[in-house]
């Protein structure tokens, strides 16, 4: 009799054993497939609320030019991931979003988004997204007053950036609204 309440105690045991072993595994199934899922809609969200910000960004241009002459606005800019690159030599202001699990879009196509120039890069295990945001020959941007590309890092406090209008600039033979950026924080 003591020994069937060792036989019946153990495989109580050893079932108990192979249903959690059953349930883990069917957990990391689950998983395998689910958190792939759950990155790529990460990463897509995280590119469509940076052309939300870049939209702002060039809002807040727009208003500086159509203002006048040193009317100056201030805006927030939360990053945390990617880099902004502002680049007076070509007038432009790039962002570069790498380590996308998935391609967002079609690799090596620009694609316009309004104002901003959307391009998917594919790399061997990562997709990178650039969102560029050009002026022409009727904007001048600079940083800190100087045509000098400024790189902005990932921060978990918002930056913020001041938009000031300089006036008409002579640019090669064009008048130009000079916009001066500076980064207050």
């Amino acid at each position: 009799m003591l020994k069937h309440r060792i036989n019946s105690s153990a495989q109580i045991w050893l079932e108990t054993v192979i249903y959690i072993l059953i349930g883990l595994a069917l957990i990391g199934l689950v998983l395998g497939f689910i958190t792939p899922k759950i990155n790529e809609k990460k990463d897509r969200l995280v590119v469509e609320q940076t052309l939300i910000a870049l939209n702002v960004l060039d809002s807040k241009v727009k208003e500086v030019i159509e203002s006048g002459q040193f009317n100056k606005r201030v805006v927030e800019f939360k990053m945390q991931r990617g880099n902004l690159f502002i680049s007076p030599e070509r007038n432009e202001i790039l962002f570069v979003l790498d380590g996308l699990s998935k391609p967002y879009s079609e690799p090596n196509v620009d694609i316009p988004l309004g104002r901003v120039i959307l391009r998917t890069t594919e790399g061997k295990k990562t997709s990178s997204v650039s969102l560029t945001l050009q002026y022409g020959e009727g904007t001048d941007i600079t940083f800190d007053g100087a045509q000098e590309e400024k790189k902005v890092t990932p921060s978990g406090a918002p930056y913020k950036f001041a938009f000031e209008n300089k006036g008409q600039v002579d640019n090669g033979g064009n008048k130009a609204y000079q916009v001066d950026i500076t980064r207050l924080s």
